[in-house]
């Protein structure tokens, strides 16, 4: 299967939206997340601003070409939040990207259906106010070399549109880049000459 050189995501962090279903309140919140730690941590956010929150159900996805995801219910009833939530990730067609959606009990039952609907109504209402944006796939980069190759080397990354992670420079010159995927054959093939430079493809 061809790998992809770009993704959607969100650009940033959604407002606040709110949906009101039989005086139950539903808060939908959308995150740009890269790893599971800031997947939790933006949930530990919502637990503390919504102490008396009955449900904050939740989906995420990360990833391009090896995508992995989660739903939780958070006690609702099985598959009626987390997958409806997850349903519209995959309708809108992004990653890297968690929904959350807080339920405030309003006294009355909904029903596994009308359960259903909510979650994916506020999950659909949520995206809908999300720029949307579309990323490139970037390869990290580590580049090891003399001083004397300093000027080679960084006409290189400028040629690439490289951006900097971090760099080290002395006698002996270290510097981390990410630059697009779709560049890595021809990156690769711009030091070969470069025979004292020490290239490394991360990730």
């Amino acid at each position: 299967m061809e790998q992809k050189e770009s993704f959607n995501t969100i650009k940033e962090a959604s407002a606040e939206i709110l949906f009101k279903e039989r005086k139950s309140k539903f808060f939908g919140y959308a995150f740009p997340v890269s790893t599971q730690e800031e997947i939790k941590n933006a949930l530990d956010l919502l637990r503390k601003k919504y102490p008396n929150a009955n449900h904050v159900c939740y989906a995420w996805q990360l990833g391009v070409d090896n995508q992995i995801f989660r739903a939780n219910d958070d006690g609702e009833p099985n598959n009626s939040a987390g997958m409806p939530i997850y349903g519209q990730i995959q309708s809108f067609n992004v990653t890297n990207i968690l929904i959350a959606v807080v339920r405030i009990f309003g006294g009355t039952k909904l029903g596994v259906g009308g359960l259903i609907q909510a979650y994916k109504e506020t999950a659909k209402l949520t995206l809908e106010n999300c720029a949307i944006i579309e990323k490139v796939v970037e390869k990290q980069v580590s580049l090891k070399f003399g001083y004397n190759d300093l000027n080679s080397v960084m006409g290189i990354l400028k040629r690439f549109d490289a951006t900097m992670v971090s760099q080290h420079m002395e006698m002996e010159c270290h510097i981390v880049a990410n630059i697009a995927k779709k560049y890595k054959t021809d990156f690769t093939k711009a030091f070969e000459n470069l025979h004292k430079v020490e290239l490394q493809i991360m990730t």
